[in-house]
């Protein structure tokens, strides 16, 4: 991450009332960053360019998780008085924050070491796709002297091929067709509904009229103005739960709505078996221990609607300025009719007998 790449100030505007990115129509969601917003001088490294061109698009936080082969980049990144680095506990998790940066914010960043981290992060990248976020990736890489030798290095898969990570990413962000004129036009009134918005906005699906839920998920939406609201099952958390430290590091005051039923509810529906129970934690215990008294932080164990009134009503109240952790108990057979049918329907389908061609 040394390689020089010549004067930045020659690539400077004229006058610093320039920005540094275009604007677009739905640009007002995420407004760009002065040239003066952006440190440092003089000739520069491939890692300090990057630094700066992150703030310039409007980055101002990147998640990372440190490897040898990007050491000296986060130090780059580090030096950037403009710049975040916060630390994740893996590189899935990092690559999951900077989706929901990139959905907060108009645009993610994630920092991997090679190899290793690149694989790691992939289904959270694929995720991003697949949502039509912008999402940048950078992973560290071996020093330019060892392309084509035939050393084996740290964070290889043992082979002198060191494209590995590259080739798994290609064909998932391979270039895909859509209708160009309804996706403008669905990105055009989005954006005219969020600039216009004086308050942070919360997005439904419709499965809350179904479910008569649209008066108490505005009800919510009050309520917790300009916090993070996440709703996560049991095992999805198992998979993510050592972030809730990044989480109390960085001070948030995020409120999780823990769903305990006791396992994999989806797949149950769609095919039970004993591989979609799960070993039950004792939830709240662990995000306490996290916590460890350093921090804001409550949590909450319900067992019952009027229980969850009571959580919700501390949350906002007089636990809005702390990290919320509230585990909902739901019985495993607690579901809805949709999610019963669709089960069903998956099911069939994946049952066929094989085709024969």
């Amino acid at each position: 991450m040394d390689t020089k790449i010549g004067s930045l100030d020659a690539a400077k505007p004229a006058s610093n009332d320039v920005v540094s990115c275009n604007q677009t129509s739905s640009a007002a969601i995420q407004p760009c960053v002065p040239a003066t917003a952006v440190s440092g001088a003089g000739e520069a490294t491939l890692g300090r360019h990057l630094a700066r061109r992150l703030v310039q698009i409007g980055v101002t936080d990147v998640f990372s998780v440190p490897g040898d082969f990007n050491l000296t980049l986060l130090d780059h990144l580090i030096a950037e008085p403009a710049l975040n680095v916060v630390g994740c506990c893996n590189e899935l998790n990092a690559g999951y924050a900077a989706d929901g940066y990139a959905r907060a914010r108009g645009v993610g960043a994630c920092v991997v070491t090679f190899t290793v981290g690149g694989l790691s992060v992939l289904n959270a990248i694929a995720g991003a796709y697949s949502e039509n976020l912008p999402l940048i990736c950078i992973v560290g890489g071996p020093n330019s002297n060892d392309y084509g030798t035939s050393r084996i290095l740290h964070h290889t898969i043992g082979l002198p091929d060191f494209s590995k990570s590259l080739g798994a990413f290609r064909p998932l962000l391979a270039s895909r067709l859509s209708n160009k004129m309804g996706l403008e036009a669905a990105v055009e009134a989005a954006a005219e509904f969020l600039n216009k918005a004086v308050k942070p906005v919360l997005v439904g699906g419709p499965k809350l009229r179904v479910a008569a839920a649209s008066d108490a998920f505005v009800e919510l939406a009050d309520a917790c103005e300009k916090r993070v609201i996440a709703c996560i099952g049991d095992g999805s958390f198992q998979v993510t739960a050592q972030d809730v430290s990044t989480m109390l590091r960085n001070g948030q005051k995020s409120i999780i709505f823990l769903i305990n039923n006791g396992g994999y509810t989806i797949e149950v529906e769609i095919h039970d078996g004993p591989y979609n129970v799960i070993k039950n934690w004792n939830y709240t215990g662990l995000v306490d221990a996290i916590h460890n008294g350093e921090g804001k932080c409550w949590t909450a164990k319900v067992f019952c609607e009027e229980e969850l009134v009571e959580a919700i009503a501390a949350a906002t109240g007089p636990q809005k300025d702390s990290f919320c952790f509230i585990e909902v108990i739901v019985h495993k057979d607690d579901t809805s009719k949709e999610l019963l049918e669709w089960g069903s329907r998956v099911s069939a389908a994946n049952s066929r007998p094989p085709n024969p061609q």
